[in-house]
């Protein structure tokens, strides 16, 4: 008996790599953030939160069924269950020309975008959750919703996402308006 715990105390230290190895772990040290930039809000409120309250085809291993990502059951704010992303179905527009910042940032459609944002690696499209896990990437209990990075929704993520406002400016940068046709005003994805 004394053998064997003499055993397995050394195998426990041999597999350590030093210190206790009884004790937590060494912490985690994150690197800090790089620019604390911000994604556009323009490019959101006309590109972006549209994909939430529009019927998209969503595929649940290899079942096909329609809904929307802000309805209930799913991203919700208020019946949904899925994860962090919670979305005020039919958010209203808002008119940055006409609405102080402030009173923007109290707005439906600014939760959409601060809770949006968070489930993002901006500047990393494909580190994002918000991107990833529609492609099914990473585990989305929601299924599949987009069958690859070529679908419209998908471009339009990834456009967001790899164009953060230049350092330095806030959500509301004209910088912003760059990420639309200058003609049509339609949405860009490159």
């Amino acid at each position: 008996m004394r053998i064997q715990v003499s055993i397995a105390v050394a195998a426990l230290l041999a597999s350590g790599g030093g210190g206790n190895p009884l004790s937590n772990p060494d912490p985690v040290a994150n690197p800090p953030g790089e620019g604390g930039q911000k994604l556009s809000f323009r490019y959101f409120q006309k590109c972006i939160n549209v994909i939430y309250d529009t019927p998209l085809p969503v595929n649940q291993g290899g079942v096909v069924s329609t809904n929307t990502c802000g309805s209930g059951g799913c991203h919700d704010t208020s019946t949904g269950t899925g994860g962090a992303l919670r979305v005020v179905q039919r958010a209203t527009e808002v008119d940055l020309t006409a609405t102080a910042v402030d009173v923007a940032r109290t707005t439906d459609m600014y939760k959409n975008f601060y809770s949006s944002q968070g489930a993002t690696v901006i500047g990393s499209p494909p580190e994002s959750r918000l991107l990833a896990k529609p492609l099914l990437t990473v585990l989305h209990g929601g299924g599949q919703i987009f069958a690859s990075a070529d679908d419209e929704n998908a471009k339009r993520i990834a456009f967001w996402i790899g164009r953060p406002m230049p350092q330095g400016q806030d959500e509301f940068s004209e910088a912003g308006n760059s990420m639309f046709d200058s003609a049509t005003g339609a949405c860009l994805t490159q």
